[in-house]
């Protein structure tokens, strides 16, 4: 259930991420549409503080997300499971810029925690040790 609502947060925090680059200025004639770009770093080239940083967010948003599940399943219409989710989606973002995580970085260390099993056990012993 965990990685499902994972899941869902990271589709949030892109449609939020991106829609916040889309209206930012306006686009001169010709010009393309500049793309986040999420390129995956090293398991080696990330820093202990950063991967700190990144379980004390994981935690955060996990506990945000299991309080307002009850809120979600509530919603009696997609407008108002909408505005929930945006609720969830903003309350996030502080709490990933408050542990000094960017969206982007955010994703980037999810999908590297994800797909390096090196990594990914690198996390889950600091998860661990911080649920202590």
């Amino acid at each position: 259930m965990q990685k499902a609502w994972a899941i869902i947060l990271v589709l949030l925090l892109w449609g939020v991420g991106s829609a916040g680059v889309a209206h930012a200025a306006p686009l001169a004639v010709g010009s393309t549409v500049p793309q986040p770009i999420l390129s995956r770093p090293s398991a080696s080239d990330i820093s202990s503080e950063k991967v700190s940083q990144f379980v004390q967010a994981y935690l955060q948003v996990l506990a945000l997300i299991e309080q307002r599940e009850g809120m979600l399943q509530g919603a009696e219409t997609q407008p108002e499971a909408q505005q929930v989710e945006r609720e969830i989606a903003a309350a996030a973002l502080e709490m990933l810029e408050e542990n000094g995580l960017t969206w982007q970085e955010y994703l980037q260390l999810l999908g590297l925690a994800n797909s390096d099993p090196e990594f990914g056990e690198r996390i889950a012993a600091q998860l661990q040790e911080a649920q202590l």
